[in-house]
């Protein structure tokens, strides 16, 4: 059996590939990128569960590195069992929160969801009725030690918010002063980098 495992799970719009962006933080161990096709959280119960399967079997101890919704779809497909430790970036961790926000961004009701079951916005995925009541009716509930980095500008998640799932879970929060909700340029990156060395030293 291999030792280690490093788990990079994308976020909307990101690929496996960047996966290898954390192969020189942690040189010596194996580092994978998930390359899922779910888009939705009942989508990701099934295929991360399966894949969390079947890595344990090989490796010792699995660390995550997850991305925005990346981090909420593997914490509601309930895979901490197979975690030693969980790096979240920008995580989605109230997703009823964010679709709240959202149907008032569309100038919407929760009341005209209900009734048209979809509604087409142009920021993002349509509204959809079908998913605001799954992710209501299936809170998450997660195990594995995790560390969170939040940046202050992200504009998808408050920090209240990110600050409540820390203090009910147990984790630690950082936060980059300035940071966006996807971590992109040199200087996020670096902080990116800085913070999973000084998390991973411990």
């Amino acid at each position: 059996m291999k030792n280690e495992l490093i788990l990079y799970i994308h976020g909307k719009g990101g690929t496996a590939k960047e996966a290898e962006h954390y192969q020189s933080l942690f040189p010596g161990k194996d580092v994978l990128g998930l390359n899922y096709k779910a888009k939705t959280p009942w989508e990701a119960c099934e295929e991360f569960s399966s894949a969390l399967e079947e890595f344990s079997g090989n490796y010792d101890s699995i660390h995550l590195i997850a991305n925005s919704i990346g981090a909420y779809f593997s914490m509601h497909a309930g895979i901490d069992r197979y975690l030693t430790h969980a790096y979240f970036i920008s995580p989605m961790v109230n997703l009823e929160s964010l679709i709240q926000n959202m149907i008032v961004w569309a100038g919407t009701s929760e009341a005209e969801l209900q009734e048209k079951k979809t509604i087409p916005v142009d920021f993002g995925d349509d509204l959809s009725w079908d998913y605001l009541q799954y992710v209501r009716n299936h809170p998450i509930h997660w195990n594995t030690p995790t560390d969170i980095l939040y940046g202050s500008s992200d504009n998808l998640q408050s920090l209240e918010t990110i600050q409540e799932f820390a203090a009910r879970t147990g984790s630690s929060v950082t936060v980059m002063e300035g940071g966006e909700h996807w971590f992109h340029t040199d200087e996020q990156m670096e902080f990116l980098d800085n913070w999973i060395l000084e998390k991973a030293a411990r």
